[in-house]
């Protein structure tokens, strides 16, 4: 079993380590062991049983006659220890030494081990030779100290002599123990993480220590209200964070999550109707299933617009003046932190004109850069985009910064893959010079780039929340990675959707940057979301075999997600002061869609759907203009929606078009 090899392979490592004692007593060492086997058993529990590859041995093998593994409490300025893990590689001596490449993560430290063996990216970066440290994060797993859900930051921008701890300053004297302790490291640090680490990554950015020459933020935690994670511009994406705060709110950081409250035991594997039925509202999640015992659910249901609480956990207000140099990573298809990664960019190069700042954004769902990446659900992107990505972008960027090795001017200001016709694309800015497009909603269910002329025309559906339409069409229980290009041909046979497709192109169309969309609605209620999708609908004579190596999908006619966002319509005009519509008025209804980098092919066709629901991946709208967090079932009630397309009232989205 692949726990047994492990406590093995790192009883062997103890043996052979004598540097380990000093750090690690048996009893220690022990603990760390079973920990190990008890994350990989729950594992082989949780999902298929885990065999590792020829290579995945060659990779432990490697590690263990080429590093050393130590073990750290490091102190903070205020005396907090926060517990630490390296590995060091063993020549590390004169005229040899290292850089540190650093991770802090709220995710267990501990599992530095099972990504180093079982994952070919991080033992890449092993064969690359670095100081490969992870820190758990105050008040998180075996780190001393209180956790707070993306802890604000003090509004100082001296970190080395702030008094008041924050994230910067945990990471600045993490930095500063590590150069002044860890023997023959060359006084170079870079630090890198994904998600919530990315968000960690951030704030290491803005401690600007002097050693700190590199931070890659991969998709970076960063607004939980406007767009990662939490909340899509106001609408709740609770079904993520009801599977997700259970197990990250435990009390018991040696074991797997046991406060479960129900949620994992759920014998309904239809996400759809377990939300509907069964959680029902955000609310009753918090009665029915967690009992007020999750304090950051009841935050979320405390704020409900976008107050202080949430503005203050946004790190990029205080991202100036920064020192190293920023490689910001994202994906197209990325479910939680797409918004992040774009944001973490555009702060960091309007407000750091000085700073090398560079963006990579790849084909990718959450992470995927650390995959071989070559398809996602049913769409191939026709290369292994993941080690396109570590050997020519991440590895030279990091090894440039931290080793002197290579050129700084290999990487363009914006690197991108351009999906429908799988490439890369080089930029200097992001977005690219582009020209201005519209694309008018028509009616007939025609999209152009000609107003409509005629007058009192719009279409008109209702939007029921006890049938709101789905996010996909598939069954299943956790929120799938792939719906963000799913085939959209289940929303477009559904009465609450409309759509609004073009004539089959003639030449390629690329959309580069955010698109605006611009609807004239009116409501029957006071409050509804609104969904804005750009799909690109494949011609009716496409193969099945241009689908992803094992999809069973019909590509004849396919309609491929390429970019999706909601609004909660209260907030058209402020996520601060929200404001209800007046029934049955005709409104403006304005706000950004993410950005993408899409080329619409010949006889190809571009399609918009508009919907106002998007269930379960986010939360319902009562559709009145009441505290949803407050909202009890009798409460959401049925609205009819016309969404206008004549002369007097244009609904458009606007556009960038990259030209030839």
């Amino acid at each position: 079993m692949p726990f047994l090899f492990f406590l093995i392979h790192f009883w062997y490592i103890a043996r052979v380590n004598k540097s380990i004692l000093p750090f690690m007593n048996f009893s220690r060492l022990l603990f760390i062991l079973l920990l190990i086997a008890s994350n990989l058993n729950t594992l082989a529990q949780s999902t298929a049983p885990v065999k590792l590859t020829p290579q995945q041995k060659q990779d432990s093998l490697y590690l263990a006659e080429h590093y050393q593994f130590r073990q750290a409490m490091i102190p903070m300025r205020d005396g907090v220890k926060l517990y630490t893990e390296m590995f060091v590689p063993k020549d590390a001596g004169k005229p040899k030494k290292y850089p540190f490449l650093m991770t802090r993560t709220p995710y267990n430290a501990t599992h530095l081990h099972n990504r180093l063996y079982t994952n070919a990216s991080f033992a890449q970066l092993a064969r690359e030779g670095f100081i490969l440290v992870e820190q758990d994060v105050r008040g998180r797993w075996h780190s001393e100290g209180k956790f707070s859900h993306e802890r604000p930051l003090v509004n100082n921008p001296d970190k080395k002599k702030q008094k008041q701890p924050d994230e910067s300053t945990d990471t600045y004297d993490a930095i500063d123990w590590l150069v002044k302790n860890v023997k023959n490291n060359n006084g170079r640090v870079g630090i890198h993480g994904v998600s919530y680490p990315g968000f960690y990554s951030t704030a290491a950015a803005i401690s600007n220590h002097p050693a700190l020459k590199a931070v890659s933020p991969q998709a970076p935690v960063t607004d939980w209200f406007i767009g990662d994670d939490v909340h899509h511009k106001g609408a709740f994406f609770w079904m993520d964070f009801f599977d997700f705060l259970p197990r990250f709110d435990q009390h018991t950081p040696d074991k797997p999550a046991t406060r479960t409250f129900g949620v994992t035991q759920s014998k309904n594997q239809d996400n759809y109707d377990y939300f509907l039925h069964t959680i029902k509202t955000p609310k009753l999640a918090n009665t029915g299933f967690f009992k007020d015992s999750i304090p950051f659910w009841n935050d979320i249901l405390a704020h409900p617009d976008y107050d202080e609480y949430w503005k203050s956990r946004n790190p990029l207000s205080h991202a100036r003046n920064l020192k190293p140099a920023i490689l910001t990573v994202g994906g197209w298809f990325d479910a939680e932190d797409l918004y992040g990664a774009l944001k973490t960019y555009e702060q960091i190069e309007k407000q750091n004109p000085k700073t090398n700042n560079k963006l990579v954004m790849g084909p990718w769902c959450h992470g995927c850069w650390w995959q071989e990446a070559k398809s996602l659900g049913d769409v191939a992107f026709g290369s292994a985009t993941g080690a396109f990505y570590l050997d020519s972008l991440f590895l030279p960027f990091i090894n440039y910064h931290l080793k002197e090795q290579g050129s700084a001017t290999k990487l363009a200001e914006a690197t991108v893959f351009e999906t429908g016709t799988n490439q890369w694309r080089k930029f200097n800015t992001w977005p690219p010079a582009a020209k201005e497009q519209v694309l008018y909603l028509l009616p007939e269910g025609k999209l152009g780039n000609t107003a409509s002329t005629v007058t009192n025309s719009f279409d008109e559906y209702v939007s029921d929340p006890a049938h709101p339409v789905p996010y996909q069409s598939r069954t299943h229980r956790q929120r799938t990675t792939d719906y963000m290009l799913d085939d959209q041909r289940f929303a477009a046979a559904r009465p609450d959707v409309v759509s609004f497709v073009s004539e089959p192109l003639t030449t390629d169309v690329t959309l580069a940057g955010p698109v605006l969309a611009d609807l004239i609605a009116s409501i029957s209620t006071t409050d509804v979301d609104f969904v804005v999708k750009i799909i690109d609908v494949y011609p009716e004579d496409t193969s099945d075999a241009v689908a992803a190596e094992g999809s069973k999908a019909v590509m004849s006619g396919y309609q491929q997600l390429v970019r999706a966002e909601i609004l909660r319509g209260r907030y058209r005009n402020s996520f601060e002061k929200p404001e209800a519509f007046i029934p049955n008025q005709p409104t403006p209804v304005r706000f950004t869609v993410p950005d993408l980098m899409h080329t619409f092919k010949p006889g190809h066709r571009m399609m918009v759907q508009i919907q106002s629901s998007w269930f379960p991946l986010s939360d319902r709208n009562p559709q009145q203009f009441i505290n949803i967090y407050q909202a009890k079932p009798e409460d959401y009630i049925k609205s009819t929606v016309r969404l206008y397309h004549d002369a007097q009232h244009p609904s458009k989205l606007v556009v960038k078009v990259l030209e030839k």
